[in-house]
């Protein structure tokens, strides 16, 4: 029997291979040279450039942009590469919304920002066939590295440059994190966080053993007999825990599904509900609501406990949702579940504090995916926390001397990628002052 939007239940095949294949397609495909050309031309070459100072990563968008301007995207790429070694992927799910293209004078005078990422993916998609980095000369020391996520590939990649030897450790089959488990597919599709990552190895010196969790048969005291240091981004494995009353045979993890979603080829054998409620405000409940109604659920809702205003996801994420048929419902929190549906109860805010104003709110629910946020799980009991994460001073220092600390999992910074990899380089920097006796 085939299924379609109206099939009740959660299942697979809701849409046809190839309604879904263009669903998924490229969100913002690549410029072509005359495209570039025009979009680089909108670039004022500002001299104290507000676009990098609100990159994390610090790339010098002027010189790079008007590299792509002069016919020299490969030049641009280097520029790029050279502060965010990821910088293609976050050319492709970095919120630039909030980030360079907010802090763009064209975007103050117009409303129009110049199309940062676009022409940040246009130049290194130039460099995506050869890794452009050698190594220096070995120097014999050897480092640990805990997660194949954008902290610790940055890490890697920067240590290995520097000459020393690195050995990566992931608790998943395949490396990238959340880039290759976490965010929307249609925002890297064909397989580009594999792609990258390949790529990236090519600079030599760096072994990833993948299916290896810090804890069991891998402890943080056995890294630091064989290893010189050991740097930790293992990201936040946790999922925060939300209590309701009822049940309901259709809840599940939005990071679950979404990692589970990701891995499938051509995301036709993805059981989605006809009737989804996400529950959350930030951006992994919107990739998963939004991916929802791609495969081809008839209703979705998010549901979110304040205001708009409020939200993690930014108002570009929002928007996005609205157009693909999400509805957001503002000030509903979940409070109980039942066969089939969510009871949502009515917010406001009152001098300060979040109050149920006695309306209730019921919602046909097939499917309830959770997005409430993510913890630090296996944190080594030796190191200091600040706020559930890695407490790091500096450049990633811990409270222990010889690891170092960068992405999701420790403190201070956003949870993106682009600042994960600003962490993982900075600490990398740092690290190799250690090792070569200059700090």
């Amino acid at each position: 029997m085939h299924n379609d939007q109206l099939t009740p239940g959660i299942e697979a095949g809701r849409l046809s291979a190839d309604q879904i294949a263009e669903n998924f397609a490229d969100l913002h495909p690549p410029l072509n040279d005359h495209e570039a050309l025009v979009a680089a031309d909108r670039c004022y070459f500002c001299y104290d450039a507000p676009c990098t100072l609100a990159c994390p990563t610090s790339i010098d968008v002027p010189l790079f942009v008007r590299q792509i301007a002069t016919g020299t995207p490969e030049a641009a790429a280097r520029t790029i590469f050279d502060q965010n070694i990821l910088g293609g992927m976050c050319a492709r799910v970095c919120p630039t919304e909030t980030l360079c293209e907010e802090a763009c004078v064209r975007e103050t005078a117009e409303g129009e920002p110049v199309q940062i990422a676009r022409l940040q993916r246009y130049a290194t998609d130039r460099l995506m066939d050869a890794q452009p980095y050698t190594r220096a000369a070995e120097t014999g020391r050897k480092v640990a590295v805990v997660g194949a996520g954008p902290a610790g590939l940055a890490c890697a990649h920067r240590l290995a440059m520097k000459g020393h030897d690195v050995v990566v450790y992931d608790a998943k089959p395949k490396g990238g994190g959340l880039n290759e488990y976490g965010i929307a597919a249609y925002k890297a599709p064909d397989d580009f966080a594999q792609a990258e990552l390949d790529w990236l190895l090519k600079i030599g010196g760096i072994r990833v053993e993948y299916g290896r969790k810090l804890g069991d048969d891998l402890t943080l005291a056995s890294l630091q007999k064989g290893f010189d240091v050991v740097f930790l981004g293992m990201g936040l494995a946790g999922v925060n825990k939300l209590a309701l009353d009822g049940a309901h045979p259709g809840v599940e993890n939005a990071v679950d599904w979404i990692a589970r979603m990701r891995q499938s080829p051509d995301k036709t054998d993805v059981p989605v509900g006809r009737n989804v409620v996400v529950i959350g405000g930030g951006m992994t409940a919107v990739d998963a609501a939004v991916q929802s109604k791609l495969l081809g659920a008839e209703t979705v809702t998010m549901a979110y406990r304040r205001d708009r205003a409020a939200m993690a996801a930014s108002e570009y994420e929002q928007d996005l949702a609205a157009s693909k048929g999400v509805h957001i419902l503002y000030n509903a929190a979940p409070k109980a579940l039942g066969a089939g549906a969510i009871t949502l109860a009515r917010t406001k805010t009152s001098n300060g504090a979040l109050v149920e104003t006695g309306e209730e709110i019921e919602l046909a629910a097939d499917q309830v995916l959770l997005a409430v946020g993510q913890t630090l799980a296996g944190a080594p009991e030796i190191l200091a926390l600040d706020g559930g994460k890695i407490a790091v001073t500096g450049p990633g220092r811990t409270s222990v001397a010889g690891i170092w600390a960068g992405g999701d999992c420790a403190s201070g910074g956003e949870d993106l990628t682009v600042t994960a990899v600003a962490e993982g380089r900075d600490a990398a920097e740092d690290i190799h002052a250690h090792l070569m006796g200059e700090a």
